[in-house]
């Protein structure tokens, strides 16, 4: 288990996940505030650990039959690969207490927080990905895949979760239709090869908001990179 401390947000990513001008003063100063607030409240806290794998009939094997998740598009990610590193990670039940108690109060800076949530969770996701590929400086890191992404269904989350004792250890669960608890956590895979891999640039398929987008609902983009 790990502990992460997060020190400050980039107020220019919480107004993107807004959707708001970088030059909107008054949301600055807002995002800001929110920034500070929720660096001070997010306790996170990941796990991850490394499995063989084996890539067969449309499906990733991880370790010795542990787990099997399904479809094309996390063996089209981890071709090549021979192991992958599974993790979760989580801000902890006081973000959501925060966002819910604002939601109360002041709609407004509870949206705000919420932007403020998925940036923060993000940053400790690249600091997990940072620290895989500290711990394996010889291999080549794949994109990371999420369960829902793609053709992956979000129907593997509790059978994840336990593979990695999630529950008991740091305390993120599964509800029975699939949603993380706390909310503000994220599980992931992560593939490791000898050789070079073919890079997955990211995109809306691997963006952490990419349900409550506004750029999608508008049918619009946001400016990262399509998939190769």
């Amino acid at each position: 288990m790990d502990e992460i401390l997060l020190s400050h947000l980039p107020v220019s990513e919480i107004l993107r996940y807004l959707n708001c001008s970088s030059d909107d003063q008054k949301m600055r100063i807002l995002a800001k505030s929110c920034a500070e607030e929720l660096c001070k409240t997010a306790r996170p806290r990941t796990l991850r650990h490394t499995f063989p794998i084996a890539l067969e009939d449309n499906s990733v094997i991880i370790g010795k039959n542990a787990l099997l998740l399904p479809g094309q598009d996390l063996m089209h990610v981890l071709k090549g690969c021979t192991k992958a590193v599974l993790f979760c990670a989580t801000l902890g039940t006081s973000v959501d207490l925060l966002i819910r108690r604002e939601q109360l109060c002041d709609m407004t800076r509870s949206v705000v927080l919420d932007s403020c949530a998925s940036t923060a969770i993000e940053i400790v996701c690249d600091q997990v990905e940072k620290a895989v590929q500290e711990e394996y400086p010889e291999s080549y890191l794949s994109a990371r895949y999420s369960p829902g992404y793609g053709d992956l269904p979000v129907s593997v989350q509790k059978d994840f979760l336990a593979l990695l004792d999630a529950p008991r250890k740091i305390g993120l669960c599964a509800t029975d239709t699939n949603i993380l608890t706390p909310r503000k956590s994220v599980t992931a895979v992560i593939g490791l090869s000898d050789q070079p891999l073919k890079k997955i640039k990211k995109n809306c398929a691997t963006c952490l908001i990419r349900e409550r987008c506004a750029f999608r609902k508008k049918e619009e983009h946001c400016g990262l990179s399509q998939t190769d």
